[in-house]
């Protein structure tokens, strides 16, 4: 699904782009959604385990880049820490329920959704439905550090910590509550629960961060490394395919030609007929995310390439400023 033009921050609300009509005759809708939203949490008695929660969460619908993110805290507590951590997600898209520990040897995109198979790949991964249930699950399994991909709106869990990724080209959109706009609950409310924000991308903070309670990081998602030179076509069926062919514009990339597909898109036969026909026109290689390079059946995933991205900090030592009031990272006694 596309998220309607109206939704965005940067037209003028009062033009007819903007759809006011559409927007007024939604506001009982969005009123609606963010009431049963404020209830859910307010009336929910979290479970608290042993397990230490850091929530990697966002106020809005779509992409803004938190799967790089939880990747980026594994490492960082793999590397400062003897501590066992693994990532938790809900397994979107997955027709397993779980909880349970991901095996890449094993488990399809099919089965766990694409971001926990490509958090396999780096390191623990579990997926749970029940994010509660997941939790206990992965605490009685002498899990540390849990790092939930997403869930900031949900109140099963306990967090021991929650930190807001905002997309800097994006923001909060035009501010409005779905289906008036993009925010899954008021800016406010999802601050005050927060411990940190990481805008991710160039461009000014949003103005809606301005007196933010709690301190704001600035990060990108940068590639490991620039691909080899030659001919390309991308193809990417993420939150904002466009951010990726952006990304390879950006590094000079010779690109052909770029192809779209919605978000978690299961590639089929034609699809991989059109786009190996478009490579050979341009005489160029596939290249994708490694998001979707998961979800490639095993015998469709010869020539096709990858980029590799990671999280930078705008700050050394970023992480350690984020972590260090709450997070305390400790080796085993």
């Amino acid at each position: 699904m596309r998220e309607p033009r109206f939704w965005s921050g940067d037209i003028d609300p009062r033009s007819r782009e903007a759809a006011p009509l559409v927007r007024f005759l939604l506001t009982p809708l969005a009123w609606i959604y963010a009431s049963v939203t404020q209830r859910k949490i307010a009336k929910a008695e979290p479970l608290k385990v042993r397990s230490k929660v850091i929530c990697v969460g966002n106020l809005t619908v779509g992409g803004v880049g938190k799967s790089p993110i939880v990747s980026a805290l594994r490492t960082y507590f793999e590397n400062t820490t003897d501590l066992r951590v693994a990532t938790l997600s809900r397994g979107y898209k997955g027709k397993l329920k779980g909880p349970l520990q991901v095996d890449p040897n094993v488990h399809s995109a099919t089965d766990v959704g694409d971001e926990p198979l490509m958090l396999a790949a780096k390191g623990e991964s579990w997926i749970g439905q029940d994010r509660a249930e997941a939790g206990q699950a992965m605490s009685n399994a002498a899990v540390d550090n849990n790092i939930m991909d997403d869930g900031h709106q949900n109140p099963g869990l306990h967090k021991d910590f929650s930190i807001i990724v905002v997309d800097a080209a994006t923001g909060f959109g035009n501010g409005f509550i779905i289906p008036k706009g993009p925010l899954r609950e008021p800016i406010a409310a999802g601050l005050a629960r927060a411990n940190a924000v990481i805008v991710v991308g160039g461009g000014p903070i949003p103005l809606q961060l301005n007196n933010c309670p709690v301190p704001v990081f600035r990060a990108k998602i940068a590639p490991v490394e620039v691909p080899e030179p030659k001919p390309y076509v991308a193809f990417a069926g993420i939150g904002r395919p466009e951010k990726f062919f952006d990304t390879l514009t950006a590094l000079q990339v010779d690109l052909k030609d770029a192809v779209p597909f919605p978000d978690h898109h299961v590639f089929s036969s034609a699809d991989f007929e059109y786009l190996r026909r478009l490579a050979k026109d341009y005489s160029a290689t596939l290249i994708t995310t490694e998001k979707d390079f998961v979800r490639l059946p095993l015998d469709q995933r010869h020539d096709i390439t990858t980029l590799p991205i990671e999280v930078q900090f705008d700050r050394e030592g970023d992480l350690d400023r984020m972590l260090a009031s709450v997070i305390k990272p400790q080796s085993h006694e």
